[in-house]
């Protein structure tokens, strides 16, 4: 019958003997928990099977174990080396092991378990490893182990996001055939499930229109024949990219970037238009300036005391007008793509993409003729977002994980332990978030 202080050690396969108090060699406290084997499988030959009564010598070991209360915790371990007397049996001898303890083996399976989880659940490899008092390579192994039985094969999505993150700094390398020295881009192009979870399903170095096809093809035909939709940012490569790789499915531009690009264009006007007429910078003297944020900010954000002190502090410095043309094409291109996921009328949408054209062709600024083109050359992806409403906001958050995964690991030197964490803890995120009734 089992006592006290073995239910409460909790190692199976093993009993308490007693516990002790020592001093260890820097002066302190040390519980010294002493087992010794009382599983009956134990006796038997791992070559062979059968079980041995015949005790050549008793060994002690001391395995590292789960720490427990405040006190440092040690356990000696003093088991039989039994001999085998099957004749037909290649070993000769064999020491006593439990599941927990495999032969030779300095951890417990439990402490293993336990520093794996840690470090899946968002803890660095190094704090674990000096936590437990375990080597950064043991660690890494067993979390290893953890990892890739938990990530599977992604199954093919519905609606597929793609974006691209980088990968620490730019780094500046020698070509071997010039000799010369060139300017790399670490680069990783991120695929996740937009019309599930919002998992990462994998990750390819480069952002490249080989690289996405060559992740799209791997996954196989049938894989890619469940893609109907891809949503990405304006990006061309990546758009002739799923052309190729995925001809059926529909593309939607993510409408954020959109309005990034509508935005930028009102900062380049801004400061433009106050170096042409100060011949400077902007100060917090000039009304441009001081409503710098203002001119981003969504017209139904401001109130109408804000709206007419920014607009009469504007046309009263800056009399060419383009700033404000600008902000207004901004304002134009919101109304626009506001119409996603109301299910509007092809008339509405005309009128509304003629409003924009028209006032951009009537501004003649050249930042706002840019922004008309790019609308123009993406019009099929926008039009598919404001029928769709499918956005790349899932992707974008994808991207802060993954560099908030490499934040808590202090940087990646390896590609293949960069995306398994990565992975994980883009998988650990999702699945920790509650469920929404």
């Amino acid at each position: 019958m089992e006592n006290a202080t073995t239910i409460l050690f909790g190692l199976p396969g093993v009993a308490v003997d007693h516990v002790e108090r020592v001093m260890d060699r820097a002066g302190g406290l040390v519980r010294l928990v002493h087992v010794v084997t009382t599983a009956s499988s134990a006796a038997g030959c791992p070559a062979c099977g059968v079980v041995s009564t015949s005790v050549k010598q008793y060994r002690t070991t001391r395995p590292r174990d789960l720490p427990y209360g405040d006190e440092p915790l040690a356990v000696r371990w003093h088991k039989r080396q039994y001999r085998c007397r099957e004749a037909a049996c290649p070993r000769k001898a064999f020491t006593e092991s439990v599941p927990e303890i495999p032969p030779r083996a300095r951890l417990t399976g439990r402490l293993c378990r336990r520093a794996a989880a840690q470090v899946a659940s968002g803890r660095s490899v190094s704090a674990v490893a000096a936590e437990y008092r375990v080597s950064w390579p043991v660690i890494h192994r067993h979390y290893t182990v953890h990892a890739d039985r938990l990530l599977t094969e992604p199954e093919p999505p519905v609606v597929l996001g793609i974006d691209e993150t980088r990968r620490g700094a730019p780094k500046w390398i020698r070509d071997p055939d010039t000799g010369r020295w060139v300017r790399t881009e670490r680069f990783e192009t991120n695929f996740t499930d937009l019309s599930g979870t919002g998992r990462l399903l994998g990750q390819v170095a480069g952002r490249t229109g080989k690289t996405v096809t060559g992740w799209l093809d791997a996954r196989g035909q049938d894989w890619k024949d469940q893609v109907a939709f891809v949503a990405i940012d304006p990006c061309a490569v990546y758009r002739s990219a799923v052309q190729r790789a995925l001809p059926d499915a529909v593309i939607v531009v993510d409408h954020f970037h959109l309005v990034r690009l509508a935005n930028q264009a009102v900062t380049k006007v801004r400061q433009r238009v106050t170096r042409q007429v100060l011949g400077r910078r902007g100060t917090s003297r000039d009304p441009a300036w001081a409503n710098r944020r203002r001119l981003l900010r969504a017209r139904e954000r401001l109130t109408s005391e804000q709206f007419h002190r920014m607009w009469e502090q504007i046309s009263a410095q800056e009399a060419t007008g383009e700033l404000l043309a600008t902000w207004i094409a901004k304002e134009e291109l919101r109304f626009l793509l506001s119409l996603a996921r109301t299910r509007p009328p092809q008339s509405e949408i005309s009128n509304r993409l003629f409003a924009f054209y028209d006032w951009c062709a009537r501004a003649d600024v050249p930042e706002v003729t840019t922004l008309a083109k790019t609308i123009e050359a993406w019009w099929p992806q926008i039009l598919a977002f404001i029928d769709t409403g499918i956005t790349n906001a899932r992707t974008e958050s994808t991207n802060r994980m993954v560099k908030d995964a490499a934040r808590i690991a202090f940087g990646f030197r390896n590609l293949a332990n960069q995306r398994r964490r990565v992975r994980l803890h883009c998988k650990r995120t999702i699945i920790s978030q509650p469920s929404r009734g």
